[in-house]
């Protein structure tokens, strides 16, 4: 795997950290060490000659500025070399105590220049950089050398971004989007697992709430003859209806891939699927799970290698990741896709099809309908099979024409509200029936789809205040409560709390939820400002567990175990709340699994109470019906 590493040193915290994070691979990978420091003689020769004019007025004779001048040289170039050499003594007795080869490098120039340049002339498998050096200050998030090195270099890069020392049973984790980068780095991220000892962990994110977010925002702004046009109406229910769902399960079949690859490596691969913003989501993951490493393909799948230098999700994660990132500039075809590669033809009529595929997407969709077609036995692919793939990707009518499918949908009338909706509770698939068999994304069986009834909504919505009606930018009719509407315009910020609404909207309407309650809202407003941002908006919401004291409270594992078997969303928000309270009042700091028994029984009893209150009165809000 790794043969020859290079590691720029400065004496910095995260370059030291840097070294013994090399000497543990090359200790694990027989690999030899390269250690280089770059001083800039030039640089203060130009500075001093700027500032000549400032000496005092006896060093301005010309004989006696010549001897200062060469002396200036002759001390700083001297200086600047002493203190590169000592930098690397400190590395070289460091691979001398564990017998690592090492080579000593030192340059003087421009330093990510000259440690580019380097870098690309040699044969190095990889470069261990510190994000920061010794110019750092509290607020530096990565800095200007390091940020300059991986942009310009297509060498795999570690970026040493914590200083802990070890780290030990903290994962790797690999970002996963189907491209032959992202592969590698799995392949990457399992050789450093099995050598470290480090469980590996892949997680791929999808985003279904970018469309609705950009409805909403040009609906506004078109005139509505353009409107009609553009048939907002019809688009959002494509969407809705299939494209979400496609996606979802492209991304699954990326992470499935990656399960393959795994299992033919002999590691054990835990995968996870999220929704959204694909950074975000990856940064909130990293904060809430720690993981040791994160390891990205330098490039997206939609990106283009011949003009990107770092995809954008890379690039907010290279700063914001609170782990070490890993870069990875190799590629990995899985087998499956190289066979299909291989033993595929395309007819005539469905190369033409792809091409009129757009191009940002156009390597995604040939991947799934080559794992489609290898998956049936296909050897060519026809625009029948093509069909065929579109209808496992984009279930319902996907296999028309998306003219003849938005008509359709637009012809459908809305869902009753008393409809009852089954959530896959491991990839969130929204199933359209009562009794799912199986999840058509994830696979997960009938067990793990979770019921939300409408009824149990009506109910609860009626414990926060009064019902108010909303118009989504497509004519859709949403209704939200008091409670809900409150918390939403407590975000004091413009721009997240349209964002914020938007997602709402878009979770509702996919959940097939047609009131839109406090403790739906509140998950999404808090992922989406962020814990810290909604706390500034509303002060009287703690995230954190608290007593009536402001005591901090600690679960259990069981007890928290025990919380995540309630169906997500604001039936478990509110048997939580349920539960810290009843922890307040008997004045226990820590929740058991006992009390966390007793809180659930009470909120259960709540809840059938509010229920059989509310199937007394059959007077649902907004029908306008008298008892």
């Amino acid at each position: 795997m790794f043969k020859k590493i290079y590691v720029p040193v400065d004496n910095s915290e995260y370059s030291n950290r840097a070294v013994e994070i090399a000497i543990t691979l090359a200790k694990q990978f027989d690999a030899a060490l390269v250690g280089s420091h770059v001083y800039a003689a030039r640089l203060h020769d130009y500075r001093f000659r700027q500032m000549e004019y400032t000496l005092p007025e006896e060093y301005l004779e010309e004989n006696e500025l010549e001897r200062q001048r060469k002396i200036h040289n002759s001390l700083i170039a001297m200086g600047l070399k002493l203190i590169s050499d000592s930098y690397l003594d400190v590395m070289e007795r460091r691979c001398q105590e564990e017998r690592i080869p090492f080579e000593r490098k030192t340059f003087d120039g421009k330093h990510y220049k000259v440690l580019m340049e380097d870098i690309k002339g040699s044969d190095y498998d990889l470069v261990i950089i510190g994000a920061l050096g010794i110019g750092a200050v509290k607020d530096s998030l990565i800095g200007s050398v390091c940020e300059r090195v991986v942009r310009r270099v297509t060498t795999d890069a570690f970026v040493v971004k914590s200083l802990e020392t070890n780290g030990d049973g903290q994962a790797i984790l690999v970002g996963v989007d189907g491209s032959p980068q992202s592969f590698a780095g799995l392949k990457v991220g399992m050789a450093l697992g099995k050598a470290l000892g480090r469980p590996v962990e892949a997680v791929a994110v999808y985003d279904p709430y970018l469309h609705y977010s950009v409805f909403s925002g040009i609906v506004k702004v078109l005139s509505e003859q353009a409107s009609k046009v553009f048939r907002f109406k019809e688009q959002e229910k494509l969407h809705e209806e299939i494209i979400d769902t496609g996606l979802a399960k492209i991304y699954q079949s990326h992470l499935e891939i990656a399960r393959k690859v795994a299992v033919e490596e002999g590691v054990d691969l835990k995968i996870t699927l999220l929704d959204g913003k694909a950074f975000e989501k990856i940064l909130q993951y990293v904060r809430k799970t720690r993981p040791w490493l994160l390891i990205l393909g330098r490039i997206g799948v939609h990106s283009d290698e011949t003009e990107m230098d770092l995809g954008s999700n890379v690039e907010n994660l290279l700063r914001l990741a609170p782990c070490h990132v890993y870069l990875s500039g190799r590629k990995f075809y899985p087998s499956m896709d190289v066979k299909a590669e291989e033993i595929m033809f395309w007819t005539e009529e469905a190369k033409q099809r792809m091409e009129r595929v757009p191009q940002q997407v156009r390597g995604i969709a040939r991947t799934a309908i080559l794992r489609f077609a290898i998956e049936q036995g296909h050897t060519v692919i026809s625009s029948k099979v093509i069909d065929q793939a579109m209808e496992l990707f984009m279930p319902g009518a996907a296999a028309r024409k998306v003219q003849e499918v938005a008509k359709e949908l637009a012809l459908q009338t809305l869902k009753t509200q008393d409809e009852v909706t089954a959530i896959c509770a491991v990839c969130g698939y929204v199933a359209k029936g009562q009794d799912p068999v199986k999840c058509p994304v994830c696979g997960a069986g009938a067990e793990r789809f979770q019921v939300i009834d409408q009824t149990v909504i009506e109910a609860v919505a009626r414990q926060e205040g009064g019902i108010q009606e909303e118009e989504a930018f497509d004519g859709a009719k949403l209704r939200w409560t008091e409670e809900a509407r409150k918390v939403l315009k407590e975000i004091t910020d413009a721009y997240l709390r349209r964002r914020a609404k938007a997602r709402i909207e878009k979770s509702a309407r996919v959940k097939r939820l047609s009131t839109i309650t406090k403790e739906f809202a509140l998950p999404i407003i808090q992922d989406t400002v962020g814990d810290s941002g909604f706390r500034e908006a509303d002060g009287t919401i703690e995230v954190e567990a608290r007593d009536t004291g402001n005591q901090a409270l600690q679960w259990t594992e069981e007890a928290m175990a025990r919380l995540m078997r309630v169906p997500v969303g604001f039936m478990r928000e509110t048997t939580r709340s349920r539960i810290e309270a009843l922890a307040a009042e008997k004045g226990e700091k820590i929740i058991t699994l006992s009390l966390c028994e007793q809180g659930i029984g009470q909120s259960r009893d709540m809840m059938n109470e509010v229920i059989a209150e509310y199937v007394r009165d059959k007077k649902p809000y907004g029908t306008g019906e008298s008892s």
